[in-house]
């Protein structure tokens, strides 16, 4: 079953290629698409000016309705 990490990277890198920091996971095959972020270090770089991907987003928004 595939596990995908969620990271930090420089827009200018290549999508498979270096990376600053890995700030969660996503596991589609698990039970409900299970997704673990770390928000405090994904908040962190967005205020830094970091843009998540459409997909990342989504796995973001979809996680905060999750959590009680």
């Amino acid at each position: 079953m595939p596990v995908y990490r969620i990271v930090v990277a420089d827009s200018r890198a290549r999508r498979d290629g270096r990376f600053i920091e890995v700030v969660g996971t996503y596991a589609p095959q698990q039970k409900d698409g299970e997704v673990r972020l770390n928000r405090e270090r994904i908040e962190s770089w967005i205020s830094k000016g970091a843009t998540p991907s459409d997909t990342v987003a989504q796995l973001i928004k979809r996680s905060a309705s999750t959590v009680s």
